[in-house]
């Protein structure tokens, strides 16, 4: 790949994340699996979603009750492709909650997601973290 498909395709993956991150701010559970694949997993405190819809479901649940109102943090740290179709990315984030300015001290992640190009999409096909 030239250093432009790279750069072009960093930008294209962090998009997706900075799209899951607005939807997250605006509670939106359909819009923050717009950019995930149908198979994909997630691991977030021990519990495993399996499957776009399961992602979903867990994002609406946590939206109504206890995510209502707050919004994410994420500090990307990595970007590489192992592959041209394959990207993973390293990232740094924290939830701040509903009333809050910022996200506790004791409340940081290191986050690992891996996407694929699927039809030229950028698609995020698994998500885990665990406590920084």
């Amino acid at each position: 790949m030239t250093d432009t498909a790279v750069q072009s395709d960093r930008e294209a993956v962090l998009d997706v994340l900075n799209n899951l991150y607005r939807a997250w701010s605006a509670n939106d559970a359909d819009a923050f699996i717009a950019d995930y694949d149908p198979d994909a997993t997630s691991i977030v405190r021990g519990v495993v979603n399996i499957g776009r819809e399961a992602v979903r479901a867990s994002m609406a649940a946590g939206f109504a009750g206890p995510l209502r109102d707050s919004h994410a943090v994420d500090e990307p740290q990595l970007v590489r492709f192992p592959t041209t179709d394959t990207a993973v990315v390293v990232s740094r984030g924290a939830v701040v909650m509903a009333g809050e300015t910022e996200p506790p001290a004791d409340g940081w992640v290191i986050a690992t997601w891996t996407l694929i190009r699927r039809d030229g999409r950028w698609l995020l096909t698994a998500y885990h973290n665990c406590s920084a």
